[in-house]
């Protein structure tokens, strides 16, 4: 049985280490509540983020506290005499024998001689224990400073619960009567952009206004006394506000650009600007593949479509139009197909990257595949891409070209044999494995057979009706077999070019001979040789069993042939129609002139004079700066200049601004009676001068020279 004053040796020493352990936690739960109460007791619930910040903070150092609590007091006495191991190496790692019986006489003697070692250490008066209180003293303090710093130091609210308001001037507004009139107290301006931008609303800073194309603009305007209140936008008909007692409203939307001022009971305000951020279309740019693409006999039948789709608020729906086109001549048929993009990446920024399978759009030799991209943003932008082409090259279909001047069909008859020869060399190697060494090189000779009698047929298309004229000598081009002077060859290099031969041999016609008798081009003759010396070097290879070898000049063979079959193309121009003779010839010099007449529709175009008050306004400017003086009436001439001047500033808001509140200021002293401003004056004298076109030159009278000296030095240039 477990000796009772050891036992109440680790009740105790577990008691002060939770005791102490919850005081630590406690500390640094009530920093963290004060400094919460603090920020409450500061701003209360005038600053909403900060009130909801403090809570946050309370309700944390409490839920802090209840779980370290819980985690402390479930300390357990084996968990106190395991520690009591590591700190005394005298308790033999054998301290927990104390809390069970003894199973046998050797756990007894050494729970005895543990039972005494603990009694003679002592540890419930040592330290047994470390806690990390700087930590927590530090935190505290700081916490304690800065809740009194909240508390007692002055300092203005961090958050205002009131927007600004935004001020507007009115230059027209009499000086005499500025206490007695009506005053706008409090402006404000809130923008509601549409749906498809994704944004929510948002107050303006400044009567200048940038908003979204179709944003919801609202004035809402409080005023010392009830007043009439007008919105005038462009220098149209104004619009009125909503009163309720001495508040006013107005909503309304815009689509397009211009200047508006507020009307406070006739009293315009100054102008301002009103800019339209205008919603792009997407934009589409395909990286690959290029904008005509032809699989080649051999090649994957797939192409990788990359493309990148961008808009300023994102797209709504992009596709794919594939149109398959299958068949030739009349006979051709379309199948158009709509394909779904897999796109990716942020709301205004997608990439497209994926295969498109032709086989799967049932595409095959000879079909043609015409796509384009198009996307929608979330408004009403469309944008559709370039067409691109897709083809699948063909080696099946002979097309025959006829010319009336020859009156023969040069195009050979056999253009699909060397196609099957291909497939049946693959065939044989794809069958390797599986057969036998003597069947292998007996299907490869055969096939060398093929292709000799595949060249041998075309041989005839060139005149290779001789020994000499077969083989690889008939196709190789010049310079790749050694020759030299006297090897019984007839050589251009080494023949005489002034012999009577020589001199003939341009004019004369050598159907007879080898290598002559053909109806190609010499293009198309060279063209011709080199398939043929390609058919050499496969047949070379195909007889000496070594088909994967023979493959790639099969396929040179086959490209050559398809590039003479594409060049033997004819072209039939149409009968155009013909046009019945004029009768020009029968009343021509018949001396019968009384029918015809002069012509005699006559109008007069009068030249309209553009910009008319403002020419009027530069002249009564000009005048004004002579004498200093002005009239009244004065001042319909400069509104009407001034409209002139809005009318022009409609396409580019905020480029006349200034010259049109100068413009303003000087209306309103005329009216006044009082001296206008000479720098208002300036400002808007150099608005109008650029608002006019520029003057069309005029040739100038020479100068007369009257001095005598003068003539002579004139004379003496000439």
């Amino acid at each position: 049985m477990a000796l009772p004053e050891s036992i109440h040796i680790l009740q105790r020493i577990r008691r002060q280490y939770v005791q102490a352990k919850l005081w630590l936690y406690a500390l640094q739960a009530v920093a963290a509540i004060l400094l919460g109460t603090a920020i409450l007791w500061r701003w209360k619930f005038e600053a909403p983020v900060l009130a909801l910040t403090a809570i946050a903070i309370l309700a944390c150092a409490i839920l802090y506290f209840i779980l370290r609590w819980r985690a402390v007091s479930s300390t357990t006495l084996q968990q106190v005499a395991r520690h009591l191991n590591r700190q005394y190496p005298q308790l033999q790692d054998s301290t927990e024998l104390l809390l069970h019986e003894p199973a046998n006489l050797l756990q007894k003697l050494q729970q005895q001689r543990v039972s005494e070692a603990l009694q003679q250490l002592h540890p419930e008066q040592d330290k047994t224990f470390t806690l990390r209180s700087t930590a927590t003293y530090t935190f505290l303090g700081l916490a304690l400073l800065l809740s009194v710093g909240i508390l007692y130091l002055p300092a203005a609210p961090l958050v205002s619960t009131e927007p600004e308001s935004i001020k507007v001037d009115f230059p027209d507004a009499p000086v005499a009567a500025a206490d007695t009139a009506a005053k706008i107290e409090n402006i404000l301006i809130s923008v509601s952009p549409p749906a498809y931008t994704g944004k929510g609303a948002y107050r303006a800073e400044s009567p200048n206004l940038r908003v979204e194309e179709g944003a919801t603009v609202t004035w809402r305007i409080s005023t010392n006394k009830p007043a009439q209140l007008q919105l005038e936008v462009n220098e149209q008909k104004p619009i009125n506000f909503k009163q309720q007692g001495n508040s006013y409203s107005l909503s309304r939307s815009f689509t397009a650009a211009g200047l508006y001022t507020i009307n406070l009971n006739g009293q315009k305000s100054a102008f301002y600007t009103l800019e339209i951020i205008p919603d792009n279309a997407p934009t589409i740019q395909i990286q690959k593949p290029e904008q005509y693409t032809e699989v080649l006999f051999g090649q994957p039948q797939r192409v990788t479509l990359q493309a990148q789709l961008t808009d300023d608020y994102g797209i709504r729906e992009a596709n794919m139009i594939a149109t398959v086109a299958k068949g030739t001549g009349e006979a051709v048929k379309f199948r158009e197909e709509k394909i779904n993009l897999n796109l990716s990446g942020s709301a205004k920024n997608y990439t497209v990257k994926q295969t498109l399978d032709l086989q799967k759009l049932g595409m095959t030799y000879g079909d043609e595949l015409y796509f384009y991209l198009q996307a929608w943003d979330r408004h009403r932008g469309y944008t559709r891409s370039e067409t691109y082409f897709v083809q699948i090259e063909d080696t099946a279909i002979v097309e025959s070209s006829f010319d009336m001047s020859m009156g023969v069909n040069p195009v050979p008859e056999y253009f699909r044999s060397q196609r099957q020869i291909i497939i049946d060399t693959e065939k044989l190697l794809k069958e390797q494995k599986n057969i036998s060494r003597s069947v292998f090189e007996e299907r490869s000779n055969n096939l060398g057979v093929d292709q000799k009698l595949l060249r041998l047929r075309y041989g005839k298309f060139l005149g290779e009706e001789f020994e000499s004229g077969i083989g690889p000598g008939g196709g190789i081009p010049e310079g790749e077999e050694g020759h030299y002077e006297g090897d019984g060859h007839d050589h251009e290099e080494f023949a005489d070019k002034n012999s009577p031969e020589a001199l003939l041999d341009p004019y004369m016609h050598k159907h007879d001979q080898e290598g002559e008798a053909t109806f190609f081009e010499p293009a198309t003759k060279a063209k011709l040789k080199g398939a043929l010396a390609q058919m050499w070097e496969a047949e070379l290879r195909l007889r000496t069993h070594k088909p994967k070898e023979a493959l790639p000049y099969e396929y040179k063979a086959l490209r050559m042939l398809k590039e003479v079959q594409q060049s033997q193309r004819a072209y039939v121009a149409k009968t155009g129609f013909e046009a019945p003779p004029l009768k020009e010839p029968e009343l021509r010099l018949s001396g019968e002139l009384n029918k015809i007449t002069a012509p005699s529709e006559s109008r007069t175009i009068k030249a309209e004079k553009q910009l008319p008050n403002t020419r009027t306004a530069l002249q009564w400017l000009a005048k004004y700066k002579q004498s200093g003086k002005y009239k009244p009436a004065d001042a319909a001439l400069l509104e009407k200049a001034g409209q002139e001047l809005a009318q022009q500033s409609f396409t580019k808001p905020g480029s006349n601004l200034k010259a049109l509140q100068d413009i303003r200021t000087i209306i309103s002293e005329m009216q006044r009676g009082e001296k206008l401003c000479s720098s208002c004056l300036v400002s808007v004298e150099k608005a109008w001068v650029d608002l006019l076109p520029p003057a069309a030159q005029t040739p100038q009278p020479q100068q007369t020279v009257r001095s005598k000296l003068a003539r002579e030095y004139m004379e003496q240039l000439k």
